[in-house]
C-alpha cells in the first residue's frame, strides 16, 4: 500500500474516535479560528484532553494551527500566544479504488471554451438547482414560513457541500466544493455556480431570499441576501 492511502486511512482512524470527531466537527464549523479553552468548552471535556486531541488532528492533516494574541497586542506585557486551530488547508478525500473526477470535469470545462458552450452549462445548471429547490420545497411542508425557507436553503447548501453560515441578514458559503476547478476555469464554474443557486431559489419559491455574485478568497463565489424581495437587477424575483 502506498503511502498517500496509508495517509489517508490514518486520517479516518483519527475520526472514528468520538471525541475526536465531535472536536473536528466544532472546530470547522466555526468562521473564525478555535483556542483549546472554546473547544474544550463545547465538547464539555477537560482543556488538556482537548489540546490532546487538537493537535493529534493537526498531526493526521486534519486541521491546521496557527499561534495568535488573543489581544491583538504585541511586544512586553502582550502575553504568550495563545495556539488556535481552524480546517486544514488540504481537502480531505478518500475514495476506494481512488477516483479523480476533477480529472474528466477539467476535460469538460476546457472543452466549453465558447460563448454558446458556457451558455448550455449555466442552463443546464440552473435546471439542476430549480430541481434541487423543488425538492426542498417540499421537504418544507404546506406554506413554510420564510425562516423555514431559509432553513431548507442552508440545509441544502450544507448537503453540498458549500458550508453555509448566517451573518445578519445574510448567508455566506463559507466553502466552494468547486474549489480545485474554478482556480482554472473561474468563469465557467462560477457562472454555472451562480446559475444553479439561483435555480435552488426558483424552485423553493423563496421570494424574500436574492443570491448575489460576490466571489470571496477561500470562499464560495455566491452569497444570499435574506428579506430582499427583488432580484439582482431590481425587479421582483418570480418562480417556475
Amino acid at each position: 500500500m502506498g503511502e498517500p492511502m496509508k495517509d489517508k486511512l490514518e486520517q479516518l482512524t483519527s475520526l472514528a474516535i468520538p471525541v475526536r470527531r465531535d472536536l473536528y466537527e466544532f472546530v470547522i464549523r466555526q468562521d473564525h479560528e478555535v483556542s483549546r479553552d472554546q473547544a474544550s468548552k463545547a465538547v464539555k471535556i477537560s482543556r488538556a484532553l482537548a489540546a490532546f486531541h487538537l493537535d493529534r488532528l493537526v498531526a493526521d492533516g486534519l486541521l491546521d494551527a496557527i499561534y495568535r494574541r488573543a489581544s491583538g497586542r504585541s511586544g512586553p506585557g502582550a502575553g504568550r500566544p495563545s495556539k488556535l486551530y481552524k480546517r486544514s488547508t488540504q481537502p480531505v478525500v478518500f475514495t476506494a479504488p481512488p477516483q479523480n473526477y476533477a480529472l474528466l470535469a477539467g476535460i469538460f470545462a476546457a472543452s466549453a471554451g465558447s460563448k454558446r458552450s458556457k451558455e448550455g452549462a449555466e442552463d443546464e445548471a440552473r435546471r439542476r438547482g430549480l430541481e434541487i429547490g423543488t425538492e426542498a420545497r417540499k421537504r418544507a411542508g404546506k406554506a413554510p414560513t420564510d425562516r423555514a425557507l431559509v432553513g431548507r436553503l442552508a440545509d441544502v447548501l450544507r448537503e453540498n457541500g458549500f458550508e453555509p453560515v448566517r451573518k445578519g441578514g445574510e448567508l455566506r458559503l463559507r466553502n466552494c466544493p468547486f474549489d480545485a476547478l474554478a482556480n482554472d476555469y473561474r468563469d465557467l464554474v462560477c457562472g454555472m455556480n451562480f446559475a444553479m443557486q439561483r435555480g435552488i431559489l426558483e424552485g423553493l419559491r423563496a421570494r424574500r431570499i436574492v443570491a448575489k455574485f460576490e466571489p470571496t478568497p477561500g470562499a464560495c463565489c455566491v452569497a444570499f441576501r435574506i428579506g430582499d424581495t427583488r432580484n439582482k437587477r431590481g425587479q421582483p424575483l418570480t418562480a417556475s
